[in-house]
């Protein structure tokens, strides 16, 4: 996996007459380098148009992957550096830019921890009268939820404390029963929808805990009652659809 970490381009968001002649210069940069490409690098071309190469770009962290050794993974680095540096007259820092093999790091993107994982598996085979078990293993792209980075994140919201404790929130003692419910169902909502994509969502429901308790906790204090009678008002489906 190739890691890329460039803000350079943000520069470029503007609309200000300025940013707009600059940001043309980056494009005719861009194609005079491409021109370069085609007429004196070949093999550098051959690079560019792999076929197991991919590119993700969000909010300033980018990631490139491809399938080819160590060395070739070196030389995407320093056709990115010379990019940046000689064709679009924009600092890049080559200490940002790492390269990681994917089958022994795993890395932290869009809100999602991913790695690649081998999962063995055993095929049957018959030929006539004899039957045969093939072990074999099959390359699976594992997206998982960070939860501690979520559990990270909940206490700094104070629903929990760092140990993932879910303790009241106090700033919401004075709002309706229905705005204290609606609000902490739809953190679960997003939350639910965000990582619907995760291959394994059962760890969501760790999350689906604190908020849940914490909900409890604040009406409870709100209302200067008990933590298990607003539980069982709110009923074993109070934000159930959030794994749903």
């Amino acid at each position: 996996i190739f890691v890329f970490l460039g803000k350079q381009a943000s520069r470029l968001r503007s609309t200000s007459p300025g940013a707009f002649l600059e940001r043309t210069y980056f494009y005719g940069k861009m194609e005079h380098f491409l021109v370069v490409l085609c007429n004196h690098f070949q093999k550098t071309l051959w690079l560019l148009k792999d076929p197991f190469a991919h590119y993700v770009r969000y909010r300033g962290k980018s990631i490139l992957a491809s399938k080819g050794t160590h060395f070739m993974m070196k030389k995407w680095k320093y056709h990115l550096v010379n990019l940046w540096q000689c064709h679009f007259h924009l600092w890049s820092q080559p200490g940002r830019i790492h390269i990681n093999r994917l089958y022994n790091h795993s890395f932290y993107f869009m809100g999602y921890l991913s790695s690649l994982r081998m999962v063995p598996s055993m095929v049957r085979s018959q030929m006539l009268e004899n039957a045969f078990l093939i072990d074999t293993s099959i390359k699976r792209f594992e997206t998982l939820v960070p939860i501690f980075s979520l559990i990270s994140s909940l206490a700094k919201a104070k629903f929990c404390n760092v140990s993932g404790h879910p303790i009241s929130k106090p700033a919401w003692s004075d709002s309706s029963d229905f705005d204290i419910i609606d609000r902490f169902g739809r953190i679960c909502r997003n939350l639910s929808h965000y990582y619907s994509g995760s291959s394994k969502k059962q760890s969501l429901y760790r999350i689906k805990y604190i908020l849940r308790l914490s909900c409890a906790r604040t009406l409870a204090r709100k209302h200067k009652s008990t933590v298990r009678t607003f539980l069982k008002k709110l009923g074993s489906e109070f934000l159930q659809e959030f794994l749903t």
